[in-house]
């Protein structure tokens, strides 16, 4: 077996794209240095991400494919699932060596599954979008926390800064155990002493919360029961279109 271990970074999986090319290995698995004790017995290539060898792969495939098939390449990445950098791969092969437009073939597996993994990606991240919740800290700053099923925060931050340019605030991932911090100015990622954070609903701890915070949880839960009309409710059709795991983030749940 050949097995590519790379850092697990969308350059990285871009430098191992050059790499197979350039020593003509066709890698059998990609995968992070995690999963690498896996294959004992397999022949291993050490891939050391490369900014300029992934440029040119980027490059190169803006020539074979459009602006929005490449992002769609780059948000299935954040899927993180498993052998998702071979089915990225594949695509990439056959998008290189096409001499029609490969984005397009529908009839192809690949392709199929490449644009429904997107879809699955783009949905989770329009749910962070709309169900986030901030929770104003003693320092003034809004904090919100998701476990998303896919590492789709990159993908909502532009968002928040759109939305709200005029209050510090943190969106934080309590599973991959890194954030996005917001100064006014400009977006830095963060990792944060989780100590404060409640483990199983991503809640600050009250000694973290501002002073008049948990009344105002408390007015917001008011709010919904007061607007709610008992005869019209339809449990079935709230949780297809709020998922039951994203109610622990909601105040008036």
């Amino acid at each position: 077996m050949n097995l590519f271990i790379y850092d697990k970074t969308f350059e990285g999986f871009l430098t191992a794209v050059f790499e197979a090319y350039e020593f003509k290995q066709v890698p059998d698995k990609i995968l992070g240095q995690e999963n690498r004790q896996t294959f004992l017995f397999a022949e291993v290539h050490e891939v050391i991400t490369d900014e300029e060898k992934a440029a040119r792969v980027w490059t190169g495939l803006h020539k074979k494919l459009s602006d929005s098939a490449c992002k769609i390449l780059s948000v299935d990445f954040l899927s993180e699932l498993p052998d998702v950098e071979m089915l990225l791969f594949r695509y990439i092969q056959k998008a290189l060596a096409s001499k029609s437009n490969y984005e397009n073939n529908f009839g192809d597996a690949d392709v199929m599954e490449v644009m429904q993994l997107f879809r699955k990606v783009s949905r989770e991240a329009e749910r962070v979008r709309m169900f986030v919740r901030f929770q104003k800290t003693v320092d003034d700053i809004y904090f919100a926390s998701f476990d998303p099923k896919y590492n789709v925060l990159p993908l909502t931050i532009s968002h928040f800064e759109d939305r709200f340019a005029d209050q510090r605030w943190i969106i934080y991932d309590t599973h991959r155990k890194y954030g996005y911090y917001y100064d006014l100015e400009s977006v830095t990622e963060i990792r944060l002493d989780d100590s404060k954070i409640h483990p199983v609903t991503g809640k600050l701890d009250e000694s973290a919360l501002d002073v008049n915070e948990k009344l105002f949880q408390e007015l917001w839960k008011k709010y919904f029961e007061n607007i709610a009309i008992a005869e019209r409710r339809n449990p079935a059709l709230h949780q297809k279109l709020l998922p039951k795991r994203f109610w622990k983030y909601l105040p008036e749940k």
